[in-house]
């Protein structure tokens, strides 16, 4: 699961941890408890099973034991919900419209889009609505989920930690392109978004800057050989590269290997690396820093 990008989302993070801990809690002792009984009562061995006419202390345990985590579950829910259900005051509110099959987005100032823009470090309070039918508003990095529904509007906020493109999706079932009811929140510095928004209708749209390990790619000459599209070029695209299976060219033959991040990096930084079969033999290693190495391979691992 991605990292929270915005300031409430650690809240939702800690409701789900919470519960998958009581879950694995359980699984644990059921299967410890089922395991016990199967060696103890299991076929040929002689036991005697003790006369029982019930207990009031286990019926109160298994009573009150998932009486008690309900509540706690609904106390940390029902926090987070009234959290992300009061918007500050000094949010800067934006009507987010879905309608089949997309989203739009619409400022105090008149101007809409089609991709939600705001400043880093600022919160945005979102009024929801819908123009035809049931739509699920979700940006999963900000952990921000609210219902579009006829007739009435949803109120919501998030405040982006971090400045980049995520991606906004529809999670209700809303019709025959449903799964391309895709947008994206692009969250700029400040001044970026300040001049686009009082720029007048001639302001460009603010552009959120290009993560580091992209840019290291690029100053490196990585991308006159590799595409990030899935396009064939010179060298084997990056799309979907972490996990891929490949043949190589190999010393000792034609061998095929699972790409992880150890192969990424031996790749950027040896020249005399195993090159995948078909291509050419002309990637030149990469003097990179540790922390620009870093940089370079979480970019790489994370290209989809």
């Amino acid at each position: 699961m991605n990292a929270p990008l915005s300031l409430a989302a650690g809240g939702t993070d800690r409701v789900f941890w919470f519960w998958v801990a009581v879950s694995l809690l359980f699984y644990a002792g059921l299967t410890a408890t089922m395991v016990a009984f199967v060696v103890r009562y299991r076929r040929g061995r002689p036991h005697r099973l003790p006369p029982s006419e019930g207990s009031l202390l286990l019926e109160v345990t298994w009573t009150l034991v998932p009486t008690g985590l309900f509540l706690a579950i609904f106390a940390f829910g029902w926090t987070d919900y009234r959290r992300m259900r009061t918007v500050p005051r000094e949010a800067l509110g934006v009507t987010v419209t879905g309608r089949q099959w997309s989203w739009s987005f619409r400022y105090p100032n008149g101007k809409e889009t089609a991709r939600l823009y705001a400043p880093v470090d600022r919160p945005i309070g979102l009024d929801v609505l819908t123009a035809d039918v049931i739509h699920g508003f979700y940006i999963p990095d900000f952990r921000l989920k609210a219902d579009a529904v006829p007739g009435h509007v949803n109120r919501t906020w998030f405040q982006a930690t971090r400045e980049g493109i995520y991606d906004i999706q529809c999670t209700v079932i809303c019709g025959v392109d449903h799964s391309r009811m895709v947008a994206e929140a692009v969250i700029v510095p400040e001044a970026d978004f300040r001049a686009w928004y009082f720029g007048g209708e001639e302001a460009p749209e603010p552009q959120a800057p290009q993560p580091r390990g992209l840019a290291l790619l690029r100053d490196h000459g990585c991308l006159a050989c590799h595409t990030l599209d899935g396009r064939p070029a010179v060298g084997p695209t990056f799309k979907g590269l972490l996990g891929r299976t490949e043949q190589v060219d190999t010393p000792r033959g034609l061998e095929t290997i699972r790409v992880d991040e150890r192969r990424i990096r031996t790749a950027i930084v040896d020249a005399d690396h195993a090159p995948v079969h078909g291509y050419p033999r002309v990637m030149p290693a990469a003097a990179l820093g540790p922390d620009d190495l870093d940089r370079a391979v979480g970019f790489l691992k994370g290209c989809r």
